[in-house]
């Protein structure tokens, strides 16, 4: 018993998550401080959101150093030098990489409908969504294939299997199947290298991104539409995100665990 939790245990480990201010992946920050990381880098482009967020959880967590980077994960120059920054401050080290940040241009009304979707809101949302994801595995990998080890989990969408109603968001399906796919490609090419990459797969969650005035309506038609008949919590991502992290998971390559309450099994 005591080798299976061991397992589960993050000692030492340098580990980093885009999208790290709020929501997600402030939750995984704190799973990883919990489980026994050495240092987290959140990576987002909310400086102000970032700073406050590291300054909050090192007060909660002072075993766990956290360092704050602003960084638009879709611009290839910037987001490999803060990962370089980052590992090269620790001991030249990157074991776990969390890709989370994304962003989303949805609604019911016309406008969002495909047919009016702007090529700016396909761009933007596919460059960092989707573009994004790639380059920071390419650039979390640059530190991992060296030393044969790395854990990079991509959190996708179970937008990615399903079409999300009443609300549209074509870019956004399209983007978060890409991320599904794309882990499944990365797993399947890296395995070699020792470089683990799998992705977590969340449903409607309840989180800053559907407590806006415009989506509450919203909520309570997806809750019926689900099976557990309530919203995810973060903390329902704590248990596979500590798997997918951890040495737990040796044996899983290019995996995608979902995790949205029943909802795709209608």
């Amino acid at each position: 018993m005591n080798s299976l939790f061991s397992k589960l245990r993050l000692t030492g480990k340098i580990a980093i998550i885009t999208g790290g201010a709020r929501g997600i992946g402030k939750n995984f920050a704190k799973t990883l401080a919990q489980a026994g990381t050495q240092s987290v880098g959140l990576l987002d482009w909310d400086a102000t959101g970032c700073h406050n967020t590291c300054d909050e959880l090192q007060q909660q967590f002072p075993d766990t150093l956290f360092i704050p980077y602003q960084v638009d994960v879709s611009q290839k120059e910037s987001i490999e030098k803060v990962i370089d920054d980052f590992a090269n401050s620790q001991g030249k080290r990157l074991d776990i990489a969390c890709n989370n940040a994304a962003i989303i241009y949805s609604g019911i009304d016309a406008s969002f409908a495909a047919e009016n979707t702007s090529l700016e809101q396909w761009q933007k949302t596919i460059q960092v969504n989707l573009t994004g994801v790639f380059l920071c595995c390419q650039a979390e990998a640059k530190w991992m294939i060296p030393r044969r080890y790395g854990k990079i989990i991509n959190i996708a969408s179970m937008s990615g299997h399903i079409v999300n109603h009443p609300q549209k968001h074509v870019a956004y399906h399209t983007a978060k199947a890409g991320v599904v796919h794309l882990t499944k490609t990365l797993g399947a090419e890296w395995a070699e290298k020792g470089i683990h990459v799998n992705c977590i797969s969340p449903g409607y969650m309840d989180t800053w991104q559907t407590a806006f005035e415009q989506v509450k309506p919203l909520r309570e038609y997806w809750i019926q539409l689900t099976p557990a008949k309530r919203l995810g919590q973060v903390e329902d991502l704590e248990g596979p995100f500590l798997l997918l992290a951890s040495d737990a998971s040796s044996f899983m390559y290019g995996s995608e665990i979902i995790v949205d309450g029943g909802y795709c099994l209608w």
